[in-house]
């Protein structure tokens, strides 16, 4: 296992360039949770912050296949300073407006603004992978399966770093946190020509990756309801942690869950596969359904977070294979935009997941919110089995 990645880390630039994408990255697991504990604790409501969250996904979903296409077109270099310094400006503004106790409504097109500029830097990095390792397309399941690894890595840190920041220090801190990470990182990343994929301004596809694409249409479906289910699991477990009277611990509950995929991935990514991807994808999806269960039972902290952990071994074997198959279905020229759309579709369901699962919290409690992630998993998994024969034509 060691040797796979060793090798892997051994292309030239590589390590450079995961860095910055592991930096710049590391937003992605405190930005929802951030938002949640800025808000709840400026509104004192959880119904109004998974609605800004909400608005700041669906910003997201909308920017993120936007500023992807135009990396593809003209280069990632030229793209990620101005996206990155705009960034900036929307999580700054989003802090005072919560700050100051503005109206409610001024967060939303605060959160709009932070949210449409955040580049999917998940897809930019991957997209650099599949251009470094051209000539040997066989250690792509490898990268991808590492790039899982440095995402679920980022689950494991990111929710304790905000949620120390957010309860020890003070509400926005976290969330300045975040949005310091992403603005070194894409500028870490944006001075890396050696390892970018080439600019192809007369390659411009007729229309958006997503559509005409018989294999993307069932992925779709797929990865926003995947998006629901992290959204809940983060909105639905810092709510868990409040009400066993220990808050402070909900980055420690949603670690667990970060790290049980994060060794999953490690896993996947020392084998050498037989087995076809969308067969692989569909299996993920039906054992995450499985492993939601669980958490719908029990009542307890302590023992949640080893349930939380066993649920999050399916997530890397059902995302890893899902980015593999979106790799071999979208042309070169859209590559960066094709990750990007099914990593905003996530984005988007996490704007819907966000948001029932915070009006659950609050109208029913916690142990009933974690229905919305199950519900959701097994949305994805009735859907990537129907469309099993399309997967199946598209990647032959």
């Amino acid at each position: 296992m060691a040797n796979a990645y060793r090798e892997l880390l051994a292309v030239p630039g590589a390590r450079l360039f995961v860095a910055a994408g592991l930096v710049g990255r590391m937003s992605m697991a405190m930005v929802g949770i951030g938002v949640v504990l800025l808000v709840s604790a400026a509104t004192g409501s959880y119904g109004v912050a998974g609605a800004v969250s909400a608005t700041m996904s669906l910003a997201y979903a909308a920017g993120g296949p936007v500023s992807a296409r135009f990396a593809d077109r003209y280069g990632q270099h030229r793209v990620l300073v101005p996206l990155a310094l705009a960034n900036a400006a929307g999580f700054a503004a989003l802090v005072l407006c919560a700050e100051l106790a503005l109206a409610a409504w001024t967060l939303f097109p605060a959160a709009a603004l932070a949210g449409v500029t955040q580049p999917s830097l998940g897809a930019w990095v991957r997209a650099r992978w599949s251009h470094v390792l051209r000539e040997r397309p066989a250690r792509l399941n490898t990268a991808f399966s590492f790039e899982s690894v440095v995402d679920e890595t980022i689950f494991v840190v990111g929710p304790l770093l905000v949620t120390a920041l957010a309860t020890g220090v003070h509400p926005a801190a976290g969330l300045g946190a975040s949005a310091l990470f992403t603005l070194v990182g894409c500028l870490a990343l944006a001075v890396q020509r050696a390892t970018e994929p080439p600019p192809r301004p007369r390659e411009r596809a007729r229309g958006a990756a997503l559509f005409g694409n018989p294999g993307l249409m069932v992925l779709a479906p797929v990865f926003l309801m995947l998006g629901v289910v992290f959204a809940a699991i983060d909105v639905t477990g810092v709510a868990f942690a409040e009400e066993e009277g220990h808050k402070g611990l909900a980055g420690v509950l949603l670690g667990c869950y970060g790290l049980g995929s994060g060794a999953a991935a490690l896993w996947y990514g020392a084998r050498a596969w037989k087995s076809r991807l969308d067969r692989r994808f569909r299996v993920g999806l039906v054992l995450l359904a499985v492993g939601l269960v669980p958490p719908v039972l029990v009542d307890d902290l302590w023992l949640m977070m080893a349930v939380v952990f066993f649920s999050g071994l399916a997530i890397s074997p059902t995302v890893i294979p899902g980015y593999g198959l979106v790799e071999r279905l979208v042309p070169p020229h859209q590559l960066t935009e094709g990750l990007a759309t099914v990593s905003t579709l996530i984005g988007v369901g996490l704007a819907f997941g966000s948001s029932i699962a915070g009006r659950v919290v609050d109208g029913h409690g916690a142990g009933t919110a974690f229905l919305v992630p199950l519900g959701a998993a097994l949305a994805a998994a009735a859907v990537g089995l129907a469309g099993t024969r399309r997967l199946r034509t598209a990647e032959q």
